[in-house]
């Protein structure tokens, strides 16, 4: 059952809503004169009715038994906001990306994108012009932060009235309108194919936000047995239950086949509650895995999860969901430590240069180990996965947000500190993820922002905010997260690129790139070809990567003084790269071109050091 109002052509509009508990509906038109047109019901809950006389743009409503009047939970746009009525929409779009073949999951280099604050506009058509520049450091896979419709300010400049990181999204089918119209996000993912860039979008589907969520009045999406942090539980596994699996199957399946999109990225898994023989992840892999057949390259889902669960990216066959890639916080944490300092909350579990090795080696560093700041066991051994099956990063929405005033690492530590730290994810075997800006070292912030029209729900953020930083004990208040300064504040300053430290910062990420998707050792991405050490007293972390012909060893120095190191190896080795090279504007390399056997060499504080050298014919 197809749900949502589906343009036919020839100005006919099949309406089609899953409202069960409900013993009549209607759908209200604004049109000239106001139709109500009854639905008739169908199998299972669904109501439906043809229309005729129904062109693209027409405005409708759902009208119940007591004759209220609300949007459609499936509703494709929202051009007045969550509270408006919706809208009928012409799917047809002139695709141009035919032969695209999608980008197979190792190769990708994923750029995780606000769209609102990417840049001035803030649009989907707006971003379409930063692409080249993307594409020429090597930036591969788009990922957009998620585009539901969520609330703003309808009265003001929707470029600053709409506010939210995306996660209180109400209409899942629904283009956030202040972004563009649904046309316009196919024009961004076509213009991505055409420069052989895949693109990915998150989506949420473990709560609905709190504005504008009429989707319980229709039908029983929500559950009371379960809770997360955001709001009530979806209803996965109780009564009604098969109806709201199949309205998020749908949803992933419109993005992907509608859209076009490569992938979906799923938000905080660990809260998708769902207890049932058959997890809502795994039908969901299932589905997707058709479309792969459908159109003839793959498409990935990738699960963001704080739970270090293997079972997630292991296939059914192996008691698995099937997901194609996950998230692994611990890298993240691990470097962030080495790199700041931190040590309060999540952090406390992290700090040693063991735990970033331990990362590399074994993508968690908790695998049913027990954690302090859990005060539990925590996680499983996933030796048995691919390392492509995880994506890694210094910086994310999440990690950057969580700091009170949303300060980026380029606020935080020194410039050498940033190479090292695109060095740390670009060199490894995992998937790496960059945050928006990171690559040039962006200044701006990146704080938590929204825009809600209730009073009560605007001071329940606010003092929501305030009590999750209470426990750092800091002097001041976290930047309002209502005021549209704040919003302002985290606009990309695109320009920086070309200017001083930015540009070489951004010249050391292409070489990265360059060097990640070119390297044959590089290339090799499998558990059995790299060994992770570390050095606690001189704050080292050794990576040794291989093919059959030769090695490289890199290390990475976390301390704040140069220190001289002995390569472990017994033959020549010639030097790759060297962070703190005077060409990437360091303060100039102490490690020799060419380093003999047995010679020590000097690196730098907070610097990478990348060596090669041959293997020895039986190793």
């Amino acid at each position: 059952m197809r749900i949502g109002a589906n343009y036919l052509g020839n100005q006919q509009c099949e309406f089609t809503v899953w409202a069960p508990l409900r013993q009549a509906i209607a759908v209200e038109l604004d049109t000239q004169p106001s139709r109500l047109i009854p639905l008739q019901p169908l199998a299972a809950g669904y109501w439906q009715a043809q229309v005729e006389a129904v062109p693209p743009g027409t405005h409708y409503r759902y009208r119940f038994d007591d004759e209220s009047s609300l949007p459609d939970p499936a509703s494709y746009y929202q051009p007045l906001g969550v509270h408006g009525p919706s809208a009928v929409i012409d799917p047809s779009f002139e695709w141009t990306d035919a032969a695209w073949q999608g980008r197979p999951l190792e190769t990708m280099i994923i750029y995780e994108v606000h769209v609102g604050t990417f840049t001035p506009a803030g649009t989907f058509t707006a971003m379409i012009e930063r692409l080249p520049d993307l594409k020429a450091i090597g930036i591969n896979t788009i990922e957009l932060m998620p585009i539901a419709q969520f609330p703003g300010d309808t009265q003001t400049d929707p470029a600053v009235g709409y506010r939210n990181w995306g996660y209180d999204g109400v209409y899942p089918f629904a283009v956030q309108n202040s972004y563009g119209t649904p046309a316009e996000l196919k024009q961004l993912v076509d213009a991505c194919h055409r420069l052989d860039m895949a693109i990915i979008l998150d989506v949420v589907y473990n709560h609905l936000g709190p504005e504008g969520n009429y989707s319980g009045q229709f039908a029983p999406y929500f559950t009371e047995t379960y809770h997360t942090l955001w709001g009530g539980a979806i209803n996965f596994d109780g009564a009604h239950s098969p109806a709201v699996r199949q309205f998020v199957i749908q949803n992933a399946l419109y993005w992907l086949r509608e859209f076009h999109f490569d992938g979906l990225r799923l938000d905080a898994i660990q809260a998708i509650y769902d207890f049932g023989a058959k997890h809502i992840l795994q039908e969901l892999a299932e589905a997707v895995e058709l479309v792969a057949h459908e159109t003839g390259y793959k498409r990935y889902l990738i699960a963001e999860s704080d739970l270090n669960d293997p079972r997630i990216i292991r296939p059914p066959s192996q008691g698995g969901y099937g997901l194609d890639a996950q998230w692994s916080d611990d890298f993240h944490h691990a470097l962030h430590t080495l790199l700041t300092g931190d040590r309060v909350g999540y952090y406390s579990d992290y700090g040693r240069c063991a735990d970033l090795a331990k990362a590399y080696e074994d993508s968690f560093v908790y695998d049913w180990k027990f954690s302090p700041f859990r005060q539990r066991q925590h996680g499983m051994p996933c030796r048995d996965r691919a390392p492509v099956q995880f994506v890694v990063c210094a910086q994310n929405h999440d990690q950057i947000g969580n700091q009170m005033k949303g300060e980026r690492l380029s606020q935080r530590i020194s410039f050498e500190g940033l190479k090292l730290a695109a060095g740390a994810v670009l060199l490894a075997p995992f998937v790496p993820l960059l945050f928006m800006g990171e690559e040039y070292g962006e200044t701006a912030p990146f704080i938590y922002f929204v825009s809600h029209s209730d009073p009560d729900l605007i001071e329940a953020v606010r003092a929501g905010r305030k009590r999750e930083f209470e426990p750092f004990h800091y002097a001041d208040d976290p930047p309002d997260p209502e005021a549209v300064e704040t919003f302002l504040r985290c606009k990309l300053n695109w320009e920086l690129r070309q200017t001083g430290t930015h540009h070489a910062l951004l010249q050391w990420y292409r070489r990265l790139i360059d060097l990640r998707q070119s390297h044959p050792v590089l290339l090799t991405r499998d558990r059995g070809s790299l060994k992770a050490s570390s050095d606690e007293e001189n704050r080292i972390v050794w990576i040794s990567r291989w093919n059959a012909t030769q090695e490289w060893t890199l290390a990475l120095n976390f301390g704040p003084t140069p220190t001289t190191l002995g390569l472990p190896c017994d033959r020549v080795a010639y030097k790759e790269v060297d962070s703190a090279d005077t060409q990437w504007a360091g303060p100039g390399s102490k490690a020799p071109e060419i380093l003999n056997v047995n010679e020590p060499f000097t690196i730098q504080p907070m610097s990478l050091v990348a060596y090669r050298f041959d293997r020895a014919p039986s190793a």
